[in-house]
């Protein structure tokens, strides 16, 4: 199979940067159909579902898409916005405002680079967008998955579609890859800013509760640093705000199958609290980069009803960082920090290229 690459490629092009934010996905509708693709792409993915390959083909294509797609487009469908998919839709906001704060800050340089963002799962591809970047010029590729909290069932994962896709193209270019980044400064202040401005205007509650995606318990005891860096982002944020660590509840959501995950679960935390005192309580998911489905229906909806029904009196769940300024200002001096090396390195003359190439087809008889 011959490797990809543009026909009558131009060598002396202007050279760019890629810069590729990406995150998990989304349907392309609130719809069964929609749902059934999704969800297969989803959970073919042996790093999101580590069972025996025979096995889970029988239970997934046998059980699970044949009864849980029409439940989630229900649950999408109440989350649906008139411009789509909120995660779609507040990922390009992120994207546009990156470029503008990037190009506010690096002035004539910016002109160099290009965005570009992808979905692991659905559309656009991780794949499409490198293509679209290399059709760009982009020779230099900076990755960006917007996980703050490393998990080999996300960044790894998107590691992996990275390489598939890569391992097609005929010239790879300069990679880097950022794997994590629960403790950056920026990213923190960020996460208490929104808090803050929440407290400002309704007051605090009785606890802070900081709710995660889960993963299933074996990933921690096999090493992910998953449940390691929740943690230390959630004290961070403690810290940050001033407040005492027990304050602060961190658990974990979203679980899926009977086997035992990560805790304490955020469903039986919140079903437990009302009974110790906790009638007043705020919800803040740090690891999610833009509000979706496990937000805006798990957290907001669902989950504010165990904690009602058990007795609690007001339940606020605060929005994800999305395409806030400070959330902004973090990615992008994560961004500059991994370009500067890039940056610093005087573009090639595109005349001076061209001249080039000519001599090269000249030698060549051409």
């Amino acid at each position: 199979m011959p490797f990809d690459g543009p026909v009558n490629f131009k060598h002396h092009q202007p050279e760019k940067i890629g810069v590729l934010i990406t995150n998990l996905g989304t349907p392309e509708a609130p719809t069964p159909s929609a749902l059934r693709k999704y969800l297969r792409q989803f959970l073919s993915d042996r790093r999101v579902v580590e069972i025996p390959k025979p096995l889970w083909w029988i239970i997934l294509h046998g059980f699970i898409l044949r009864t849980r797609p029409a439940k989630s487009a229900k649950l999408y469908e109440s989350i649906w916005t008139n411009q789509g998919s909120p995660l779609r839709v507040h990922t390009e906001k992120q994207l546009s405002k990156l470029s503008e704060h990037m190009h506010s800050k690096l002035g004539k340089a910016a002109a160099r680079i290009e965005y570009r963002y992808a979905m692991r799962y659905g559309e656009p591809s991780i794949e499409q967008a490198l293509d679209d970047l290399r059709a760009a010029g982009a020779s230099q590729v900076m990755v960006l998955p917007l996980y703050p909290q490393y998990a080999a069932s996300t960044t790894a994962s998107t590691y992996d579609a990275l390489s598939a896709a890569l391992c097609k193209q005929r010239w790879i270019p300069a990679l880097q890859f950022v794997s994590g980044y629960c403790d950056d400064p920026a990213y923190i202040d960020a996460c208490v800013s929104r808090i803050q401005r929440h407290w400002d205007k309704s007051g605090t509650p009785d606890k802070l509760m900081l709710s995660y995606h889960g993963l299933p318990e074996f990933h921690l005891q096999k090493g992910d640093p998953y449940f390691c860096q929740c943690h230390k982002t959630s004290r961070l944020i403690a810290e940050k705000l001033g407040i005492e660590k027990d304050y602060v509840l961190t658990t974990f959501q979203s679980r899926f199958g009977r086997a035992e995950w990560l805790k304490p679960y955020t469903d039986a935390t919140l079903k437990a609290l009302p009974e110790k005192g906790v009638k007043k309580l705020d919800v803040f998911c740090p690891g999610f980069a833009a509000d979706c489905l496990e937000t805006l229906e798990e957290i907001a909806v669902e989950n504010k009803g165990y904690f009602m029904e058990a007795g609690g009196q007001q339940y606020n769940y605060i929005p994800a960082l999305n395409s806030s300024k400070a959330h902004i200002q973090a990615l992008g001096g994560i961004v500059h920090k991994h370009l500067q090396s890039w940056l610093s390195r005087s573009a090639r003359d595109p005349e001076v290229c061209r001249r080039e190439a000519e001599q090269k087809r000249a030698s060549y008889g051409e």
